[in-house]
């Protein structure tokens, strides 16, 4: 079995898993950057309490985060609206779940940004565990970007001198 050519039902390599986390830490810090400006923005701006700062903050971050995740990390060609709705059902379950630890632990007087970046970082593992072994398991590399991908991997590379 060649690594490099992967079809759904072939294991990543130990390279290709190692590229598939990076590309997922940095999109999810860009999406980590809208939510903390769109947090802020609201937080300070408008003066509003914890939870609909976090909200409005987290459903931008979550379509942001998808949209590259599902394109370049995962490379998957599965149906859109499937895999919205298997994100969405994890966010059933996170955004109560946060919400509540986020709202008991401002109360409590910690400082909203140290929750919300706390919170962020157990956003970032437990949706890419998610995403890897359950939203695209089965279609990772199916997209016409890996498809193109292999095309280009079995040709010489030209070189200039």
């Amino acid at each position: 079995m060649n690594d490099q050519t992967n079809t759904p039902d072939q294991k990543l390599s130990k390279k290709e898993n190692t590229v598939q986390v990076i590309k997922f830490a940095l999109f999810s810090v860009s999406a980590g950057i809208i939510q903390t400006l769109s947090f802020t923005l609201v937080n300070e701006i408008f003066k509003w309490p914890y939870t609909p700062c976090y909200l409005i903050a987290l459903t931008l971050s979550v379509l942001w985060n998808f949209t590259l995740n599902r394109e370049f990390t995962f490379k998957s060609a599965n149906n859109v609206p499937v895999a919205m709705a298997k994100v969405a059902a994890f966010y059933c379950v996170f955004t109560p779940l946060s919400t509540w630890w986020g709202a008991a632990l401002t109360g409590a007087g910690w400082n909203e940004y140290i929750v919300l970046f706390g919170t962020m970082a157990v956003n970032l593992t437990s949706e890419f565990l998610y995403d890897r072994f359950f939203v695209f398991r089965g279609t990772m590399n199916t997209n016409k970007r890996a498809q193109k991908g292999r095309e280009t991997e079995g040709k010489p590379e030209s070189r200039e001198v």
